[in-house]
């Protein structure tokens, strides 16, 4: 919100409660996508590695105008299309090693809290019927647009309803934005409620989801930066409109991935998925290692074959240099107390240092950078294998560290 970096202060001081935008289960996430669940697996593997107790919800979207359009272009049941996405996004974040919630809330089944939520909007007077349809209405919350910090004073006078869930191309939709399709004749996804036969619009789903598993006030919402753009401000005025608090205090959005210098597109026949490079050879934890330790997770990252052979030479470097410090030495080997000693203070603060850098907002590039200048300087010490004792201290600290990075090791 105020666009600087801020010191972490959660609600609880135990429990972190973290929403992450999950996949519109429409269509396969790609590994644009997954650079944006990667951060968010960082962010709470970090949360756990210091010590707190993440209460963290990723959602599937799986009703919207897009699922309905893609089900009806492939003659497909739109439950036998989220589910195959699904089956894929599960598949890929184990190949990934992305950590899930035990709890993965869809909108098909939170319609009847977006119904509520609805209700509680009309009763209020942020939201009003029209034709069949419920739209609510940015003018009647104080400060919308304060997470963009979009400036009102062009919007119309006059109301403006946005029908569809989403209009690409369009960074805002100066008007009114639809939270309930009233049904029509020959719409192929509706529920009978106690608001009439229809189904909610993407811009409730999310709201519905977040306040049914995680309630109005959380921590942290992430996502990726496409979301700075309506989406979630649309959920800070709906949730807020009917809290009056404050929804999240902390926003995180992962900047995109391009391709060879271009936006992954089907035009451009460059959309990569992590199943199908792994089939081609690139293996998955060097991707991962690519996705979330090449650059900055609000810096734009450029993904080249070439480039991401570098990235993974550079991680098979490290794993070779901790393999030959940690293999059995040499039975016998001469002792040298002040270089055991210096040894063991590189060791000692390979964790502090990793955890001062991934202090700053998960600067997970220089944390990686760090581990790896203190191995080299480990070998650069001992020119050969560690003692036992040294070796099993040297481990025991990259898997402290590999607790977040889920790298490290094969």
């Amino acid at each position: 919100m105020s666009r600087s970096k801020e010191n972490f202060r959660p609600r609880n001081e135990h429990v972190v409660k973290v929403f992450t935008c999950g996949p519109s289960t429409y269509r396969r996430p790609h590994i644009g996508n997954y650079r944006t669940f990667l951060y968010e697996d960082i962010l709470v593997r970090y949360l756990t590695f210091k010590g707190y107790e993440v209460d963290r919800v990723i959602n599937f979207t799986d009703v919207e105008d897009k699922t309905i359009s893609e089900a009806t272009d492939k003659k497909q049941k739109m439950k036998e299309l989220t589910d195959d996405v699904a089956k894929h996004f599960h598949h890929e974040t184990k190949l990934l090693k992305i950590k899930l919630p035990s709890r993965i809330p869809t909108s098909s089944t939170s319609v009847d809290q977006a119904v509520r939520l609805i209700k509680d909007l009309i009763e209020k007077g942020y939201a009003y019927w029209y034709n069949g349809d419920v739209f609510f209405e940015p003018k009647k919350f104080k400060d919308f647009g304060k997470l963009f910090h979009l400036d009102m004073s062009s919007w119309p006078e006059k109301n403006v309803r946005f029908k569809k869930d989403t209009y690409n191309g369009n960074r805002w939709n100066r008007g009114d934005f639809i939270l309930w399709h009233g049904y029509k004749e020959g719409d192929i996804a509706s529920w009978e409620t106690e608001i009439g036969r229809g189904r909610p619009s993407w811009n409730i789903q999310d709201p519905a989801m977040i306040t049914s598993t995680l309630g109005y006030e959380i921590d942290v919402n992430c996502g990726g930066i496409d979301n700075i753009y309506r989406h979630h401000d649309y959920n800070i005025a709906i949730i807020e409109s009917l809290s009056g608090k404050a929804y999240a205090n902390y926003y995180l959005h992962g900047e995109h991935l391009i391709v060879d210098g271009k936006k992954m597109s089907k035009s451009h026949g460059n959309i990569l998925y992590p199943d199908e490079l792994n089939d081609d050879g690139i293996r998955p934890d060097h991707l991962r290692f690519f996705l979330t330790a090449t650059k900055h997770y609000r810096r734009k990252l450029n993904f080249t074959r070439e480039q991401l052979r570098k990235r993974a030479g550079l991680l098979e470097e490290f794993r070779s240099t901790v393999s030959q410090l940690t293999k059995r030495s040499p039975a016998g080997k001469a002792s040298d107390a002040e270089k055991d000693r210096r040894i063991a203070k590189i060791i000692d603060d390979i964790v502090p240092r990793f955890e001062k850098i991934m202090d700053d907002d998960l600067n997970l590039t220089a944390a990686f950078d760090a581990v790896n200048a203190s191995t080299k300087e480990i070998a650069k010490e001992t020119q050969g294998p560690l003692d036992r004792d040294q070796s099993e201290r040297l481990i025991a600290a990259l898997e402290k560290t590999d607790e977040v990075f889920g790298f490290l090791f094969r």
